[in-house]
């Protein structure tokens, strides 16, 4: 199984950034999948959620309204729409697969190499 997490880059406050997650290997409409983040000295924490059908899906309190996740199935990729960035959303984004859609990054069977995202105040 193979998760690949690209779109990270530097931009500054208040723009737009959509992350891609490709997977290979595994059956991706039978997977929910997660967004997670860790910013520099800090903890993995959750970002969002997606079920396995998109019809689903969760936010962290923190990207509610700001973030928005989606997936395509015919193309086994998901992605996450990041609109009005802040500097406290500077982090490494990991992008996740399991059978269970969870704010639980232990939950996670399978997890792609990471992104960095840098958002310039």
């Amino acid at each position: 199984v193979q998760l690949q997490a690209f779109g990270g880059g530097l931009v500054q406050a208040g723009g737009s950034l959509r992350l891609s997650c490709a997977a290979s290997g595994l059956t991706f409409s039978s997977y929910a999948m997660g967004w997670f983040r860790r910013a520099p000295g800090k903890e993995r924490e959750f970002v969002a959620a997606i079920s396995w059908s998109g019809t689903s899906t969760d936010y962290a309190d923190s990207v509610k309204g700001r973030f928005s996740i989606s997936r395509d199935n015919a193309k086994n990729t998901m992605y996450l729409q990041m609109n009005s960035l802040k500097p406290e959303d500077t982090a490494v984004y990991y992008c996740a697969a399991d059978r269970t859609m969870s704010r639980r990054f232990g939950i996670y069977d399978y997890w792609g190499q990471g992104t960095l995202v840098t958002v310039s105040s």
